[in-house]
């Protein structure tokens, strides 16, 4: 099975991070943002932000260096940093919190967002504990989370709604043994789809886990369904044949066993 990546690397202009930082600044770097990013450089957990990845609504995602100090050699991490300033965080986030007795509705927008930043931490540390494909978590503060960069050679790897996959069959065993991994761990991760997948050379790996809820959220079994649509559908339009009744079985069962 080969993915063929269609990403590009970053001109030459994107890549140093002050290049972009007045674009970008008012909508992610307050003075304790910057703070907490400062704190990750002396604690030498990042040397620097490089330049934007990805962005969403709510956060932004930046390649970020880490120099050995001995030897002088890089090694590249992803840095998630939610937005404070995201007006729709509070009231959309609320459902995804209720029934988690991991954690409790804040009183305010801004401690909402770094609950959200907590949250995608210790989803992402549950998954990968389980043996799920996803980006390993190495540190989180207040909004921010730092974790495993997903790329080759420090150019970032690809989502799969933007990748051609030459063998979908396989593809989907894949994706299928990490959907289980997480659901036998007691998650689900309510939003996926192939806008959620990364293709990292051969392999699926699972992002965005801040709105994941546990098996016993009210609401579980509804996301878990809506997540296995949109892969069925996408895999299906690549000739798989799957099915969204066998499954939500093949996962019941699989549970069921452990």
């Amino acid at each position: 099975m080969a993915i063929v990546s269609k990403r590009k690397r970053p001109p030459r202009e994107e890549k140093q991070f002050k290049a972009a930082f007045g674009k970008i600044s008012g909508k992610v770097f307050d003075d304790k943002t910057i703070d907490v990013l400062l704190g990750l450089i002396n604690k030498k957990v990042i040397s620097s932000l490089d330049y934007p990845i990805a962005q969403g609504k709510e956060a932004m995602v930046f390649r970020a260096t880490v120099r050995d100090a001995a030897t002088g050699q890089a090694e590249f991490r992803a840095v998630k940093i939610f937005k404070y300033e995201t007006s729709s965080f509070f009231k959309s986030m609320q459902n995804y919190v209720e029934g988690d007795p991991r954690f409790r509705i804040p009183s305010t927008h801004r401690a909402m967002v770094q609950l959200w930043a907590r949250k995608e931490y210790a989803n992402l540390k549950k998954c990968f504990e389980a043996g799920v494909s996803v980006p390993e978590p190495l540190i989180q503060r207040e909004n921010v989370v730092v974790m495993q960069f997903l790329g080759e050679e420090g150019i970032p790897c690809t989502l799969l709604e933007k990748s051609e996959v030459e063998d979908a069959s396989a593809l989907w065993k894949k994706v299928l043994q990490s959907l289980e991994k997480a659901y036998c761990a007691g998650l689900v991760h309510a939003d996926l789809s192939s806008f959620n997948i990364i293709m990292c050379g051969n392999e699926p790996f699972f992002i965005d886990w801040g709105q994941s809820v546990l098996l016993e959220h009210p609401q579980a079994q509804w996301f878990l369904e809506k997540d296995v649509q949109n892969l069925v559908k996408f895999f299906n339009k690549l000739g798989v044949g799957a099915s969204v009744k066998d499954v939500l079985e093949r996962l019941q069962k699989r549970r069921a066993r452990k």
